[in-house]
């Protein structure tokens, strides 16, 4: 009997012990299917972490602005592209504090005052270390659900483009009022003269009129050439591209001198080649070696010469034309400006001589609407020797 109960109990030993091994068996399969479910989950996880971070930083760096991040401690966490290239960074900045990685006073004053005031916007931040740059700051403080300080976050925009076009339109605004003022002061007293009595004189009033006359031609002269830059800045003009043999165009141009170069005794010398053709606006090419024949002119020696010439360049299909003078040169420092509106060399021979001081940048402008480039040689005291170059026919 007692052996049987033994059977019997170690039967039933062994059948809870199988059904144990069994259970555990399952619930280690179901521990391993739960653990590469979170082992998938943690890592679809991180996928997805790392995607939007991807994302936020694309999306960071395809701005044009400069965007930078500051964490509790004032340090730098995220930089965009656009920030490096605004402060020229070469190097990793991320865990600086604003003085160790820019080293500039304002802009950690800027910080200091986003800290206090929770934003900062529209303060402007010059950078004369770096071009000259000015920037435009836009700075916030980043707060979290329970308001509690996280963070700045810095905008940068880039205002320097903006800057010179704003100075470069007061400069031409105020070249532009001198250069109406100058013949319209004139024009008034010399009318003023003739009302108070002057017309009484033929001879007086004559000469009265002429410089009257002569004024009046400034400033329609100004008013073309101002509007003639203008259409060309805009693209208003349309070119007339066809085949332009260059001797026949600058033997027209020189006939346009005669009555001046008798005048001053100059000899302008055609040594263009005459197999030499171009594609070009026949007109405004004509405008172009009037214009830079006008400048010899007016600069170059009285009994002096003026050469012009052209040459294949040799380079995609180019001919390289230029029109030399004799006169005194242009100092180096000048050569880089005398294409800017209005800019003079010698104020007081350009006063005297005449002209809008729009000549040589129309010059400029119409060649390169023609694809070419211009610019000016000189050694002071032996002329100077205008290029541009055109694209052959």
């Amino acid at each position: 009997m007692w052996a049987f109960l033994f059977i019997v109990a170690i039967a039933g030993l062994a059948a809870v012990h199988w059904s144990w091994r069994k259970r555990c068996r399952e619930l280690n399969r179901v521990l391993d299917r739960s653990m590469r479910e979170v082992e998938a989950l943690k890592e679809h996880h991180l996928e997805t972490l790392a995607h939007e971070h991807a994302q936020q930083q694309a999306l960071f760096n395809s701005m044009t602005e400069g965007v930078l991040l500051l964490d509790q401690q004032g340090r730098v966490r995220l930089i965009n592209q656009g920030l490096e290239r605004l402060f020229n960074l070469s190097y990793d900045i991320r865990g600086q504090t604003i003085m160790e990685a820019f080293r500039m006073h304002e802009l950690r004053d800027i910080v200091n005052r986003t800290t206090v005031e929770g934003h900062v916007l529209a303060e402007e931040l010059d950078l004369p270390g770096l071009d000259n740059r000015c920037l435009q700051v836009n700075a916030a403080t980043i707060l979290n659900r329970e308001g509690k300080h996280q963070g700045i976050l810095l905008v940068f925009h880039d205002l320097t483009r903006l800057r010179q076009l704003e100075n470069t339109r007061k400069e031409f605004v105020a070249n532009v009022s001198h250069e109406l003022r100058t013949p319209l002061s004139l024009i008034k007293g010399y009318v003023e003269t003739l009302i108070d009595g002057a017309k009484d004189d033929p001879a007086v009033a004559m000469r009265f009129l002429q410089t009257i006359e002569k004024h009046a031609d400034r400033l329609t002269y100004l008013i073309e050439d101002l509007l003639t830059i203008s259409r060309l800045e805009s693209g208003q003009i349309v070119l007339n591209m066809q085949a332009v043999a260059l001797r026949p165009l600058v033997d027209r141009v020189v006939i346009d001198f005669e009555s001046r170069t008798a005048e001053k005794k100059v000899a302008i010398l055609n040594q263009v080649p005459t197999e030499l053709t171009v594609r070009a606006d026949a007109d405004r090419l004509q405008q172009v070696l009037f214009n830079l024949v006008d400048n010899a002119m007016k600069y170059g020696k009285n009994e002096g010469r003026i050469e012009i010439s052209a040459k294949n360049a040799g380079e995609d299909k180019a001919v390289e034309m230029c029109v030399a003078d004799d006169g005194p040169g242009i100092p180096p420092e000048a050569t880089e400006r005398v294409f800017e509106r209005f800019y003079r060399v010698d104020r007081a021979r350009s006063r005297e001589q005449g002209g809008t001081g729009l000549g040589l940048a129309i010059v400029k402008h119409i060649v390169q609407s023609h694809g070419g480039e211009v610019w000016v040689t000189s050694d002071p005291g032996n002329g100077a020797k205008f290029y541009f170059t055109l694209q052959r026919e």
